[in-house]
């Protein structure tokens, strides 16, 4: 495949995938992690019967473990 080719190509794949992660997007719920946490810096989450523990850390990362 020639390199005109594929710059021709990549304007219409990259519309394809924002339109996919659009529509995802819009499926999706969104939480702000400053309403998530509510001023502490770790949250549990039930999962079935699993506990997962999400923690925002000093560097403001999210770490999540089980």
């Amino acid at each position: 495949m020639s390199p005109l080719i594929a710059r021709r190509d990549a304007p219409t794949a990259l519309n394809k995938a924002q339109a996919k992660l659009a529509t995802r997007d819009s499926a999706t719920q969104s939480l702000d992690t400053g309403t998530l946490f509510a001023g502490s810096s770790e949250v549990v989450i039930r999962h079935g019967t699993e506990i997962y523990r999400l923690r925002l850390t000093r560097q403001n990362r999210l770490i999540l473990t089980k």
